[in-house]
Parts: C-alpha cells; structure tokens; sequence
C-alpha cells in the first residue's frame, strides 16, 4: 500500500468544501495515481475516523500564458470528496 501522506496531499478549504464539512463531506486534493479504496484507507489512518464514501474527480489544468512564453498549464489534480460515518469529524476543518 502506498503512504497515506503520499495519497492525500492536502485538504481543500474553499466556502463549498466548508458547507459540506457542515454534513460530514470534507474535500481534499489526492495524488492523481490513487484510487477510491487507497483514499479511505489513507482517511482512515491519518484522522482516526470511519469512511463510508469516496467520490473522486480528475481536473485537467488550464492553459495559462507564462510571461513571454505562448503556451503553458497548471497542473492536472485529482480531488476526492469523502463521506464520514454520522458522529465522525476531522478537527482541522472544525477551527477553521
């Protein structure tokens, strides 16, 4: 199995990641190669609580002009929506 602090990057804060965290749904950025099973097992280890669902989504990048440059693009990324068993919570979004 892959390191849980390789699959999943960092948590996603942005109003609507917040108002899902309101009903248990907490939003991350997942490394583009991770599946559904390895992004609950990697919840499941770093924050000590219960997965019941994984939604994911593939982003690809943008294109973005780069100073005198014509062409270049962000990053594609990879985004997981994660449903926590009723009574679970993960702290972090709680402070924010």
């Amino acid at each position: 199995m892959k390191d849980p602090y390789y699959v999943v990057r960092r948590p996603l804060v942005t109003e609507k990641s917040m108002a899902g965290a309101a009903v248990n749904k907490y939003t991350f950025e997942v490394a583009p190669d991770s599946n559904k099973i390895e992004i609950g097992e990697a919840i499941q280890k770093i924050f000590n609580v219960k997965v019941v669902k994984v939604n994911t989504m593939a982003i690809k990048g943008k294109k973005k002009r780069l100073g005198r440059y014509p062409e270049g693009a962000t990053p594609d990324r990879k985004k997981a929506l994660v449903t926590l068993a009723p009574g679970q919570r993960i702290e972090i979004f709680e402070g924010m």
